[in-house]
């Protein structure tokens, strides 16, 4: 499968609003290598959304106890992604939550975001959800965090492309 799966990256947040900002970051490469960062926030960034916190379990005392500065997330991201097209399947949100750390940081993103739509067969929208929740339940993931969250989304695309190829041959 991972000979079909794009480098993906997933971002969990403080909220969901404009002061929102990146607390998680994920990502999985096209060989298999993964990244994932708690963020530490910066100073001035202070909203908080009860929501987001029960969807991802992350506090935001776990976030000053383990996570990284703003400008080692970056300077790590922009090692393990240089120069490649990194897709996430939530283009708005995430590219407004990397601009955001990647400006707060001072340090220029090394990778492009892409929406994974962009690389999808038509026909993979059709069983994307369906595949997505049935991979969900063989890998028994629980938590709704980057790191697996972006697992999860590299091997729907990498399932559910395998499907309609092999249904092309057919």
């Amino acid at each position: 499968m991972r000979s079909h799966s794009p480098t993906i990256i997933d971002i969990e947040a403080s909220g969901f609003g404009p002061e929102s900002y990146p607390i998680e970051i994920g990502v999985v490469n096209t060989d298999g290598a993964r990244f994932c960062s708690l963020i530490q926030p910066f100073e001035d960034w202070q909203h908080w959304s009860g929501d987001a916190e029960r969807a991802h379990g992350i506090t935001r005392a776990s976030l000053f106890k383990h996570g990284k500065q703003g400008k080692t997330v970056c300077r790590e991201l922009n090692e393990f992604l240089y120069d490649q097209d990194v897709f996430c399947d939530a283009l708005a949100q995430d590219e407004f939550w990397i601009r955001r750390l990647f400006y707060r940081s001072r340090i220029v993103p090394a990778f492009r975001l892409r929406a994974i739509e962009y690389i999808m067969h038509e026909a993979q929208y059709e069983i994307w959800d369906q595949t997505k929740a049935e991979l969900s339940r063989q890998l028994q993931l629980v938590r709704h965090r980057a790191s697996s969250d972006a697992y999860l989304i590299q091997q729907t695309f990498a399932l559910s492309r395998s499907h309609i190829v092999r249904s092309a041959r057919a």
